[in-house]
C-alpha cells in the first residue's frame, strides 16, 4: 500500500511535464474558456482544494457533470434527457461567468 501511494504522489509530482498546450491560447495569445483545467485538476487531485478553485473555478462542477451525467445515461435507460441538459446549462453558464470574469477583472500573474 504504501508503494502505491508513494507511486502515486511521485506521478502527481510530475504530471505537469505532460500537460497539453493550448492550441487557442498558442494561436492567439488568449486563453480560452478551458485554460486552467488541467493545472486545477491536478491541484484537485493533490488535495488543494483551494487552489483547484483558484486556478479554475469550473473545475468542480464539470467534474459532477461528466459523473453524474455518464451515470444516468447508463443507469436510467435515456430517461435523464432533462438533468443532462440541466447540468450543462448550469456548467456552461459556470464556464462563462468565470471566463469573462477573468477577462475582464484586472489580476496579476503569478
Amino acid at each position: 500500500m504504501i508503494y502505491l501511494l508513494s507511486a502515486w504522489s511521485s506521478f502527481l509530482d510530475q504530471a505537469d511535464n505532460f500537460f497539453l498546450t493550448c492550441p487557442f491560447k498558442y494561436l492567439t495569445g488568449f486563453d480560452c474558456p478551458g485554460c486552467g483545467f488541467q493545472r486545477s485538476f491536478l491541484a484537485l487531485m493533490q488535495g488543494n482544494m483551494e487552489e483547484s478553485f483558484h486556478l479554475y473555478p469550473p473545475t468542480v462542477p464539470l467534474l459532477i457533470t461528466f459523473i453524474v451525467g455518464l451515470s444516468a445515461n447508463y443507469l436510467s435507460k435515456g430517461n435523464s434527457d432533462k438533468l443532462i441538459k440541466v447540468l450543462y446549462l448550469i456548467t456552461g453558464s459556470i464556464i462563462m461567468i468565470s471566463y469573462f470574469f477573468k477577462i475582464f477583472s484586472p489580476h496579476t500573474h503569478s
